[in-house]
């Protein structure tokens, strides 16, 4: 596979196109065209406010699009990657009840009985197979609405796309749901080197069996398309044909499929009248729109999203996918950009792109603002415009102008970007729970480079701050290191972000302030930040309940009313608390904890999921064990331990990266009590990084606090 050219800048509008088409459809998804166009009318533009919802907000159609796709890293972009092992993906990342899918019961939604039949040992395909499903079950919509992902790490490679498409299908759906998935994926692939829409859907059909309702399907649509110029009576045609009332279910993926390619023929390669005609049709609205938006975008580039108005701003590049990895949760399109794109090109064999030295905010791509946006309180709103332009950089090639006005004693612009949920998703009423950490701790350094513009009439000072949520979850402001800048300077910040007494950072900022009237512009190069964190995880003095929030709940039980700050129960299975990035990777984690009832329970480092990290543990047989939890569970040590239900102990993890080994490798160092227990290299697959995670067993425990520091 080689490369095409501006593939980056096509991924990102790809993935632009995306979240802006599921955004667009997300408030009325289910709706009938005649409902739409009697409460809601044409869809031409975004409708949240209508009904009264956000437009922000998680969603099954972008968090699993991005999220399955990992499978791929995981196992080192190895081409061989089967649907055996994208199905544990499922399980490692995934979290039962609460995110990525619908969790509507076995035999009923096709994702969540897929995930059971993971769950209870049957490998995919077999998980999402007729054979045990069902037809009805395994044809709805499910597999189309996540299959993006694989085309855009396989550009202008339709072949391989469909392969990848039809093992990542095959976890969950079968028969046409795979088909409608296949075409998706192949046209989007070829949709790199190749504009013209005919020849894509000729493409995308050549991969499937000529007797499917999926081939059969498209040949109607494309032949209505040359008979019939209304597009209406076009989808009425297509609601009589292959509706509901023929494909029934939940959301069958034929009757969304038709509206997919219905919406493609008569957009005229328009991506507003595109975005109306798939959304004002109906049906699965937001999950056909995110297809048709992600193959636009494509196809088209950043230019082709510009037509009508404007979708780009109100988004400002945010998404979430929350998931068993919380750390990923708080996100934005073009770090997720550079995620596929790094998948993409590692299986063309190229080095990953890490632009400004993999600053985490870089905007090197036009438009990209990276969640950046204007405070809105009294003393800032009206202040400044973000926008991204070209120049102003010292490590690349773009940056974000802070066009500011109006600024006086008092008056100060403000501009910053989330790092935990946003106070308006505090209480989202959604299907999917916001399962989320922050990406930002105390003990890391804040860096960031800023340019005040040659043209300021004068000097204007600027610095870095920070917002903490803390008593009654309000947000409160911690000022950073500040610096006078005279026009044309360059500076560059660096500060260590003290501790927070165990609250969440929610966001980061940069701030311009002067004592005289002022306007001008100054530059965001790059912002980022590095190191191990140093904090102590405990109930915050303030108070508040964020700080709960800051943990994803895998596990079954957790009660903010329980005396303990952290107490976890778990029912069947193994469940975790977790909290961390992956950018953590030399630490110790300190806890004391209490275990009230347990097969196994203490505490794990290096957490990427569900079912990959390092634990130590103590164990009902009498036992502490250090475990390996990837693929299965591997016992990198153990030692006799008796103990009892109730007691207090003291567990210490250190992990750290090992030196000089060519492979890469691990080494543990785990005691309880203050005893030295184990002290473990391991340099077979290590876990190169991940947060920490309260672990428990069929049991519950409890702990008063959870202290993270650098290694020694």
């Amino acid at each position: 596979m080689s490369i095409p050219t501006a593939y980056t800048e096509r991924v990102y509008a790809g993935v632009l196109g995306k979240i802006i088409g599921v955004y667009l459809g997300r408030p009325f998804e289910g709706w009938s065209y005649e409902r739409i166009m009697a409460e809601l009318g044409e869809i031409t533009y975004y409708v949240h406010e209508q009904r009264g919802r956000l437009l922000i907000v998680p969603d099954d159609d972008i968090t699993g699009t991005f999220t399955f796709l990992r499978a791929l890293p995981d196992h080192d972009n190895n081409l061989e990657l089967t649907s055996a092992q994208i199905g544990q993906t499922w399980l490692n990342y995934i979290i039962e009840g609460r995110t990525i899918l619908w969790w509507g019961g076995l035999g009923n939604s096709t994702e969540h009985t897929a995930y059971l039949r993971l769950k209870n040992g049957i490998p995919a395909p077999r998980s999402g197979s007729i054979d045990l499903n069902g037809k009805l079950v395994a044809e709805q919509i499910g597999a189309q609405i996540f299959i993006d992902g694989w085309a855009l790490v396989a550009p202008g490679d339709p072949a391989l796309a469909v392969d990848l498409a039809r093992r990542a299908a095959s976890v969950s759906h079968a028969g046409e749901a795979v088909y409608a998935a296949q075409v998706i994926a192949a046209m989007e692939s070829q949709a790199f080197v190749e504009t013209n829409l005919n020849k894509l859907l000729d493409i995308g059909v050549s991969f499937i069996p000529r007797d499917s309702i999926i081939y059969r399907l498209i040949a109607d649509v494309r032949e209505r398309h040359v008979a019939e110029r209304d597009w209406r009576a076009a989808r009425a045609w297509l609601a009589e044909e292959y509706g509901y009332h023929r494909y029934g279910g939940n959301v069958h993926v034929v009757p969304n499929h038709g509206l997919i390619i219905l919406s493609l023929l008569y957009g005229e390669d328009d991506f507003q009248r595109t975005m109306t005609i798939v959304n004002t049709s109906g049906w699965d609205t937001d999950c056909n729109s995110g297809n048709v938006g992600c193959l636009l975008g494509i196809k088209n580039g950043l230019a082709g999203l510009e037509s009508g108005p404007d979708w780009r701003g109100p988004v400002a590049d945010r998404l979430y996918l929350p998931s068993a990895d919380p750390g990923r949760t708080i996100s934005d399109a073009l770090i997720e950009t550079y995620h596929v794109v790094n998948i993409g090109r590692a299986l063309a064999g190229k080095e990953p792109l890490a632009p400004k030295n993999g600053a985490r905010f870089h905007f090197e791509l036009p438009g990209a603002v990276q969640g950046f946006q204007p405070e809105k309180s009294v003393a800032s709103s009206g202040t400044v415009v973000v926008k991204n332009v070209a120049g102003h950089s010292r490590l690349g090639q773009r940056s974000l102008a802070l066009h500011y006005r109006g600024l006086a004693l008092g008056r100060r612009a403000r501009v910053a970007t989330p790092t935990f949920i946003p106070p308006e998703t505090r209480n989202l009423k959604t299907g999917y729970t916001l399962q989320a950490a922050p990406t930002l701790y105390p003990g890391q350094t804040v860096r960031a480079g800023v340019w005040a513009d040659e043209g300021n009439a004068r000097a204007i000072t600027c610095g870095l701050y920070l917002r903490t949520y803390g008593a009654e979850d309000a947000l409160f402001h911690t000022s950073g290191p500040v610096a006078q800048l005279e026009p044309g300077d360059y500076h560059e910040f660096e500060w260590r972000v003290e501790g927070h007494d165990g609250a969440p950072i929610a966001e980061v900022g940069v701030e311009v302030s002067s004592t005289r009237r002022a306007a001008g512009s100054v530059y965001l190069d790059y912002l980022t930040w590095d190191g191990e964190p140093e904090v102590v995880f405990t109930r915050p003095a303030a108070g508040g309940t964020l700080w709960r929030r800051a943990w994803a709940k895998g596990v079954e039980l957790t009660n903010p009313r329980w005396s303990e700050p952290f107490k976890i129960a778990q029912n069947y299975g193994t469940g975790l608390l977790i909290t961390g990035t992956r950018e953590w990777r030399n630490y110790r984690v300190v806890a004391k904890l209490t275990l009230y009832l347990s097969q196994a329970g203490g505490i794990a480092v290096r957490v990427q999921g569900m079912r990959r990290y390092y634990a130590l543990l103590l164990c009902e047989d009498g036992k502490a064990r250090l475990v390996k939890a990837l693929e299965g569970l591997t016992v990198l040590a153990e030692a006799d331990f008796p103990w009892e239900f109730g007691e207090n102990h003291e567990f210490s993890l250190q992990v750290s990266e090992l030196v000089n080994q060519r492979a890469g490798g691990v080494h543990l160092v785990a005691m309880i009590d203050g005893r030295a227990m184990f002290s473990v290299d391991d340099l077979a697959d290590p876990l190169t990084g991940g947060g920490v995670a309260l672990i428990c067993q069929e049991g519950c425990l409890a702990c008063d606090a959870v202290t993270v520091r650098p290694s020694k």
